[in-house]
């Protein structure tokens, strides 16, 4: 503050010179062009306070937004351990599929368990916007593909239809809305046609919920 009030009287002196000493006109205009220009340095020492406390505020609430506390070992290894169990058996059952050309490792899989074994209560973990959710924005991508066929079209479409169909049915779960394209997009699921509904999607998500149960449990009676 001190160097910008130095500033604004090196800025206000700076007029002096272009005074002359024996000039009534310009002794008489002395007063109004120190007068401007120290409204001008007020100026612009208010907006450099103003910003420096807005960034000051955003940096206040980026803090507030950080975790308070360490989570202790037990919210750490057993979701962790449950999901990697998830994951280990529907890549066993790829195994056991293979033949078929059918596969539960999807990528949306992935996102659902990191939505049910790390943020449980969370509104994406609910049963309801889940399964609804998964069913039907599968269907939407199978219509879509039928409709439109492979493109850019179809993906646009069948994303927009599921957003809308989770907002209205009150089931909003993200990892659905990957369904339709990754239907679209994968040439080994258009065999299943509607029964794409059920599977992958449906299906893995009915084995990560019984894991999520057991994962809870443990959560709640063995914490270390």
């Amino acid at each position: 503050m001190a160097i910008q009030v130095r500033a604004m009287s090196f800025h206000c002196l700076s007029f002096l010179p272009r005074i002359k000493k024996n000039s009534k006109e310009n002794a008489a205009a002395l007063p109004t062009l120190l007068y401007i220009s120290s409204r001008r340095t007020i100026r612009s020492l208010v907006r450099s306070s103003t910003d420096s406390s807005s960034s000051s505020g955003r940096w206040e609430e980026f803090l507030k937004q950080l975790p308070t506390a360490i989570p202790c070992l037990s919210d750490v290894l057993w979701p962790s351990a449950g999901a990697f169990v998830a994951m280990a058996i529907l890549g066993r059952l790829d195994q056991l599929w293979a033949h078929r050309g059918l596969s539960f490792t999807i990528a949306p899989i992935g996102a659902v368990c990191a939505v049910l074994f790390a943020a449980p209560k969370s509104p994406a973990a609910q049963k309801y916007n889940m399964f609804v959710a998964q069913i039907g924005c599968a269907a939407i991508g199978v219509l879509a593909l039928s409709i439109f066929g492979p493109g850019w079209l179809a993906r646009a479409t069948a994303l927009a239809a599921s957003i809308a169909f989770m907002t209205v049915t009150g089931s909003i779960h993200p990892p659905a809305a990957s369904l339709p394209i990754l239907f679209i997009d994968g040439a080994k699921f258009h065999h299943l046609n509607l029964w794409y509904a059920l599977f992958p999607g449906a299906t893995g998500c009915l084995l990560i919920c019984l894991i999520q149960e057991v994962v809870t449990f443990l959560k709640s009676n063995y914490r270390f």
